[in-house]
């Protein structure tokens, strides 16, 4: 367990890191790919063929985050266990997006976006698991608080530079992928890198392949109601993210023109509350010692925030909902990583365990996709209905946190 307190230029550079892949990963999922797929085959046709392309994407990212997270437990190379698989792991997810942005059909769309979900997700699980490397317990619910609003920034970057280049396809895609890769590689050039010696690597066999992607429940009770909690939270917010642009065209009657805009606007204000809500609850989380609380609370306001969506007839309902929901979702990223670094199995399979995790927060862009056709159906292809199941999912997400019994 690392003893050394990070400096403020580690946190900074990480922190931009952060941004960076969110930015590369947040600028398709919450308005390109959905318009993207729109051009392609109409209104119409769009939420079920958006619907394949970020289930099958999802699919491919769970699969490939644990699996490139053992690859960098086991990686002796003399670059370091994290930093090639962060740099290919770019490489490969900005060829993946330049092909959804070039793709003449829906089929191409799909190929491109699964390239690029399975190279971002290498990059994901090595950069995510630098938290456990190199950051002391004592430090982790501040640092975890400050990477936190890396996510905000990037939503409001990515909607911003979206709707700056409305018109231009392949701009939309790619300057997004250029500036959030950038500050990647900043962090990648900088970063003094856990090194495994040769001697040191665990065997690994194709017998063992199947534990890649599972942490005993019965072991690691605590990690296993941790995963539950964050997949219905990130179920909740998938519904929300994945869904949005067509809310604001058929619930609330805005023109296509309108929705990057008012996507960028949304996402502005959540994001303001979100940074404020990241730090101070990453700060409490370290003073106080307690993560469970504020998680829970956390989740909860997230849920409330739906419900107000869910409710909204105009765009300012829906600006004071995503306000709520900044607030709860800044608390929760500030705390919810912080939490799971400290319930991990093993800090020698840490990129391993934490790519096991992020199938909590992959798998709800494969299940909402996959369950909001059905509810949209049930509830008349009402939205409110829709944003009531994601706010009830929330919610349960703050019941199944209460059991974790190692973090207070």
């Amino acid at each position: 367990m690392p003893q050394n307190r990070v400096g403020w230029g580690f946190i900074s550079l990480y922190a931009l890191a952060t941004m960076g892949i969110s930015l590369v990963f947040l600028a398709p999922l919450l308005v390109s790919l959905a318009l993207k797929v729109n051009s392609l085959v109409g209104i119409e046709q769009a939420p079920n063929s958006l619907a394949l392309v970020a289930g099958v994407g999802s699919i491919v990212a769970m699969v490939g985050n644990p699996f490139f997270g053992k690859l960098s437990d086991r990686t002796s190379s003399r670059l370091g266990m994290r930093r090639p698989w962060m740099v290919a792991g770019l490489g490969g997810g900005t060829l993946g997006i330049l092909i959804v942005a070039l793709a003449p059909n829906v089929l191409v769309v799909l190929v491109g976006w699964c390239f690029a979900q399975l190279s971002l997700n290498a990059l994901l699980a090595a950069q995510v698991a630098v938290l456990p490397d190199q950051v002391p317990v004592v430090q982790r619910g501040s640092v975890a608080g400050v990477l936190g609003i890396g996510l905000p920034i990037a939503s409001v970057s990515a909607t911003f530079l979206v709707q700056l280049f409305t018109g231009n396809r392949l701009a939309m895609f790619l300057v997004p992928c250029a500036i959030g890769g950038f500050f990647v590689l900043l962090f990648v050039s900088t970063l003094k890198d856990r090194r495994l010696d040769p001697a040191d690597k665990p065997a690994w066999s194709l017998r063992e392949l199947p534990s890649t992607f599972y942490v005993n429940p019965r072991k690691s009770p605590d990690f296993a109601w941790a995963f539950a909690s964050r997949f219905m939270l990130l179920l909740a917010y998938a519904l929300l993210t994945t869904y949005q642009a067509y809310y604001l065209l058929d619930q609330l009657g805005s023109s296509e023109d309108d929705v990057p805009h008012q996507v960028f606007l949304g996402t502005l204000v959540q994001s303001v509350v979100l940074v404020a809500a990241s730090l101070i609850g990453g700060r409490i989380s370290d003073r106080t010692g307690r993560r469970k609380i504020l998680v829970v609370t956390a989740s909860i306001v997230y849920g409330v925030a739906l419900f107000v969506i869910a409710l909204a007839d105009d765009f300012n309902g829906f600006l004071v909902g995503m306000a709520i929901s900044g607030l709860g979702f800044g608390l929760y990223i500030a705390v919810d990583l912080a939490l799971v670094a400290d319930v991990l199995p093993d800090r020698a399979s840490a990129a391993k365990d934490l790519g096991v995790f992020n199938i909590a927060s992959a798998l709800p862009f494969f299940v909402a996709p996959a369950i909001a056709p059905a509810i949209l159906a049930i509830g008349s292809g009402s939205y409110a209905v829709l944003y009531t199941v994601a706010g009830l999912s929330a919610i349960v997400g703050a019941v199944a946190i209460l059991p974790v019994k190692r973090v207070r």
